[in-house]
Formats: structure tokens, sequence, C-alpha cells
């Protein structure tokens, strides 16, 4: 079952794209786009799919500014503010039990790790991470995979944005060779890395 609706925020409205499994839900994954990109990116719609057929409730969240029609992304503090209104929303109508994961791709990816501990995520799904800027190493990202929460990181092999080097547990981090920044090559693949993880948590079935 697929519903959309829209959520007043501090910095405008933003839209999810709610998609429910048949069965008893697992747990509730959010998902958030990457910078000039949307929802219906193909590793995002293909984590959908396999998601909701695991159990989970699978939620896709468009950034206001994109709903606004702009593709410059808004600044950092813009972004956290809108996901975290979200977040409050959605939590405020699941229950209280039901386990919330966060994540997306790229931008969307930084945005849940920066939140995850207001929100009170479970766990983080981070793909595509841009590690650093392209051709920018030493203006590394990496820190904001410090959570402490369990994390997994699925980066393409040849990802202009970089590959963030293994890291302890509870990070663990996937490399898919041949994708680069978009993970286009295989998007049912990168699917099938992700909800098998969450099962080695519990977090789908």
């Amino acid at each position: 079952m697929r519903e959309t609706d829209n959520v007043e925020t501090a910095v405008g409205v933003a839209r999810i794209d709610v998609d429910r499994p048949d069965g008893p839900e697992t747990a509730m994954l959010v998902l958030g786009h990457g910078a000039g990109g949307g929802v219906d990116a193909p590793d995002l719609i293909a984590l959908r799919d396999a998601g909701v057929a695991a159990g989970l409730l699978v939620v896709r969240v468009t950034q206001p500014y994109r709903v606004a029609g702009r593709r410059a992304p808004a600044p950092a503090g813009h972004l956290d503010r809108a996901w975290v209104a979200v977040l409050t929303r959605l939590r405020s109508r699941a229950s209280a039990e039901l386990p919330v994961l966060v994540g997306g791709r790229s931008s969307g990816a930084r945005v849940a790790c920066r939140t995850a501990g207001t929100v009170g995520a479970a766990g983080i799904v981070a793909l595509a991470f841009p590690t650093h800027p392209p051709g920018r190493p030493e203006r590394s990202r990496v820190g904001e995979l410090a959570t402490g929460l369990p994390t997994l990181v699925v980066n393409g092999d040849r990802d202009p944005f970089g590959v963030p080097e293994s890291t302890a547990a509870p990070v663990r981090i996937v490399v898919r060779p041949g994708e680069r920044h978009d993970l286009r090559r295989d998007p049912s693949g990168t699917a099938v890395v992700v909800v098998d993880w969450l099962r080695s948590h519990g977090w789908a079935r």
C-alpha cells in the first residue's frame, strides 16, 4: 500500500512517499535523496521494493528545496531541520515499539548520520556515502559515520566521491565492484546487500 503526504517544516514543505508491506511491519526505514536528485533514484527504488517485500515500512523523504523545484541543495542546517521535523511526524504516527532506521543516498546519507541520535534511530543505511568532494580527499567526511549506531555503508569502487576505509564495528562497509556514485549498474544487488544486513539485526524478515 502506497501513500503520499506533505509535512510542514520550519524551512518549507517536505514530501513523504510511504510504502507499507502486506503483513506486519518489522521496522520503519526512512530514506533521503542525493543533493541534485530525487527519491526515484534507481538504488532507492530497488531498496524500497526489497524492503517492503521483507516487511519494512519504507518512507522516502523529498527535502523542501526539491519540493519547491530547486536543484541546488539547501544548507546543511536546513536539510537537518527538515529531516528531524519529518522524523518527528513519522514517529508520532508509528508504534512506539517499531524500530526506526534512517538513511539515504549521498547527501541524504550524510543528513541521516548527522541527525540519527536526535531522532532516536536504531541504525543507519548509507548508500554512496560521499567520503570527500571529488579530488579533495583531505576534506574527509568520514567522521559523520561515527554515530555509535549499527551502520551499513554501500559504495562503488569507482565512486569519485571516495570510498570509506574499513572502520571498526558497528560500521560495516561494503564496496560494490564496477559501481560509481549513482549505484546504477546493479541496484537490485545493492538492495539485497542492504536487506541481508537488516535481517542480520532482526529488522527484516
